[in-house]
């Protein structure tokens, strides 16, 4: 690293310069001294509880120095429990070493005589130990590219703006420039930079990232993504999958991997997953993994063609809300059905780094048995972990069939650019590194703070006539929730594992330890529908909710009818949870005291003058109750995801009619007895209701129900609207129209 990085390293020293001392004093400053013309910046801390403090709030502190004298015993620990590999010396007098309590003297690195030892070589000694600390932290790639970027060469390759340089030379490019840095232009390199290595090839440094990375989650090979999970979906489909071969695939799976099975020609089977009466997207059942369901389903599919096992299988791990299968006994009931198993973790990156989640996991270590599937995980490091968006990994472990590296990378190249960006490639790197060196603390944190939180809405609605619900267990081995202490819930996965016919979680009877709520991912409920499914009289829609904590800067992850999923990673802070709280208060207050439209929605209020001006919240919460009740959109969802459609054409051949086009639009009351030329998904979250090939038919009569919702609510609540997409919307006489692409 340039030594003019190491200014964003700096030096703790803790410690007072001892009064009346004038020779200590003296020393101390002289050093301090020197260590900031060696081109580091010294922080001071005078008190344990102050250098506590500015350790927590810094982690690039590069070396720390702790005077003995004020007994750091409890500093220690705290710093080695946040960081075991940060250089830690102790300032002491020769003459007392013995006196130094052996917890101090086991978790330093050495000692600072600044009355005995010359300047030179103390400072030398944590200079030397500092810069060793920032190199060892660095990853294999970024260190590479950071060491790149401060040999200050002249670019004569692309990019075209050339360093930065082409930004300057215009205003609005100047404004650009000075937004995101210079070090943003400089690190954006070419594939032309040979000490960078290739992404496509995995060679030089590129490749031991990504071999660093295979170790850190439990790979025998991982690949860098550069363009999100979608496609990573896309290239394991390409890797292993070839035209008319039989995929199984979980009705739930995101819309890309949908999309590869229209690529790749395969023919699709499903799992059925269920709903809860929420229309939380639930598991799949245990049972639709066993053998003799999945020779049923290919038995019974005119397009297997009597296929007798699948290629692949495709499973959502964890799902949107949270819920993680038990991995194992999946791969042992569908060892002789399929070669190949993939479980897209888009959601789910950091699961290898917490005990809570063992077992549970595409790459966790499992017994040596030859005969279990070939295993595939895809994850969206940038979403769960901390990388650039689009940072995904493909990770790669062979079972029964050996997973040929040099054939997997044609399909691997197929999808990756031949420029791909440099910084995306360093984000998966450095995500890397923090979660091998921290990953452990860094989840047990997240962790906990969504375990207070979620029991601050317990305490909440103990005092409250109405207040929003945490979706969770009620009690845990007969105590309330928030009655468990956070070290149990933190190491036990029984606190949140989903046992049979639990009435709180709403799917039936499902096997023993087959499905765990992450706790980090937390679902809250708002008023609206009872534990049974029924409507109840008294709702408050979650869209009004959730627009209403964007309005005030809160954006949540997933909104549901009367649900919304928010998402505590490591990177969320006790001051951002809070502020998820005191909005939800405000909410409440706002409704409690029937606010009117133009103070809490007023955008809408402007827009929409003639539905919306002169409106009360209460009125608007319980009009578009009503609506939801009047059209029983709970047994909708519920039934619309309990049936597959009919498939009367493989989705490549419904996608190749419709790039031919030989497709014609039709309006939702047109729609019985066509076949459907799109995917049809409602987003949040990109889950197919209607694949390509798939007939509208009596046994499709929710989904169609469903879409004539969508449609009514769009015109009776605008700026609510849905999105659905494969559906095109047209605005007639006033009045918003869906139409369907399909087949001839």
């Amino acid at each position: 690293m340039d030594i003019l990085e190491y200014k964003n390293c700096p030096i703790l020293v803790v410690g007072k310069e001892p009064e009346g001392q004038e020779t200590i004093s003296a020393a101390v400053k002289t050093f301090t001294g020197k260590l900031s013309s060696m081109g580091f910046q010294v922080l001071r801390a005078y008190t344990l509880d102050e250098g506590e403090l500015v350790f927590r709030s810094n982690k690039a502190i590069s070396c720390v120095i702790i005077d003995w004298s004020l007994k750091p015993s409890k500093l220690l620990g705290t710093m080695r429990f946040q960081n075991r590999n940060l250089p830690i010396f102790l300032v002491a007098n020769k003459l007392e070493v013995g006196k130094i309590p052996l917890d101090i003297v086991s978790n330093t690195s050495g000692y600072i005589w600044l009355l005995e030892d010359t300047l030179d070589f103390n400072v030398g000694m944590v200079v030397e130990a500092a810069k060793k600390y920032i190199d060892s932290m660095l990853p294999p790639f970024f260190r590479e590219l950071v060491n790149y970027t401060y040999e200050w060469k002249y670019a004569w390759h692309t990019p075209g703006h050339m360093g930065g340089i082409a930004f300057r030379k215009s205003p609005s490019g100047r404004f650009f420039f000075d937004f995101f840095g210079e070090n943003t232009f400089r690190a954006d390199l070419s594939v032309s930079v040979p000490e960078l290595g290739s992404l496509l090839e995995h060679t030089e440094v590129v490749g031991k990232a990504e071999s660093e990375a295979a170790k850190a989650f439990g790979a025998d090979r991982t690949y860098f993504v550069t363009n999100g999970t979608s496609t990573a979906n896309k290239i394991v489909f390409h890797g292993t999958v070839t035209p008319g071969q039989v995929v199984l695939a979980d009705r739930n799976c995101h819309k890309s991997a949908m999309h590869a099975i229209i690529m790749t020609g395969a023919i699709p089977a499903y799992f059925i997953p269920t709903r809860n009466q929420y229309g939380i997207i639930g598991p799949i059942h245990n049972s639709e993994f066993e053998p003799k369901t999945v020779r049923k389903k290919l038995a019974s599919s005119k397009l297997a063609k009597g296929a007798k096992a699948a290629r692949l299988a495709i499973i959502t791990n964890s799902t949107y809300d949270g819920l993680c299968y038990n991995v194992q006994s999946i791969k042992e009931c569908l060892k002789d059905s399929v070669d190949c198993l993939h479980f897209d973790e888009a959601w789910y990156g950091y699961a290898c780094f917490h005990p809570l989640y063992s077992g549970r996991y595409a790459m966790h270590p499992s017994r040596d048995d030859p005969s279990l599937p070939a295993m595939f995980a895809t994850q969206s490091t940038h979403k769960v972990l901390a990388a650039f968006s689009q940072g995904s990994m493909v990770h790669v472990k062979s079972g029964k069939e050996k997973i040929d590296h040099e054939l997997f990378n044609e399909a691997f190249m197929m999808h990756t650019s031949t420029s791909p960006q440099y910084g995306i490639i360093a984000s998966l790197d450095v995500a890397t590194r923090m979660m091998q060196d921290d990953g452990f603390r860094l989840m047990d944190e997240a962790m906990e703070e969504a375990i207070e939180f979620r029991k601050q809405m317990v305490e909440m609605g103990k005092k409250e006539k109405w207040w929003f619900v945490s979706w969770q267990p009620e009690k845990i081995r007969g105590k309330p929730f928030e009655k468990v202490d956070n070290k149990t819930l933190k190491s036990d996965p029984a606190c949140w594992a989903l046992k049979p016919n639990d009435k709180w979680h709403g799917f039936g009877d499902l096997k023993h330890d087959h499905i765990l709520l992450d706790p980090i991912k937390v679902t809250i409920l708002t008023p609206g529908i009872n534990k049974k499914g029924k409507m109840e009289k008294f709702g408050i829609p979650a869209g009004i909710v959730s627009r209403f904590l964007h309005n005030r800067g809160i954006v949540v992850e997933k909104t549901g009818h009367y649900s919304f999923l928010c998402l505590f990673t490591i990177g969320t802070t006790k001051g951002k949870s809070a502020t998820l709280l005191d909005a939800l208060h405000e909410f409440k207050e706002l409704y409690d005291s029937n606010a009117q439209m133009e103070s809490v929605f007023p955008e809408l209020a402007e827009k929409y003058p003639s539905i919306y001006k002169g409106l009360t919240l209460q009125k608007l919460c319980a009009g578009m109750h009503a609506f939801f009740v009047k059209e029983g959109i709970s047994s909708i969802i519920h039934e619309a995801y309990s049936v597959l459609p009919p498939q009367e054409m493989a989705p490549a051949e419904s996608y190749r009619l419709l790039v031919q086009g030989k497709v014609q639009k039709a309006k939702l009351k047109d729609l019985k007895g066509k076949i459907s030329a799109a995917m049809i998904v409602p987003y949040p979250p990109g889950i197919p209701m209607m694949m390509p090939g798939e007939k509208f038919s009596p046994q499709t009569q929710k989904i169609m129900d469903y879409l004539d919702f969508c449609e009514e609510f769009d015109n009776e609540f605008p700026g609510f609207e849905n999105e659905v997409h494969g559906v095109s919307i047209k605005n007639e006489n006033g009045r918003l129209t869906y139409y369907v692409q399909c087949v001839k």
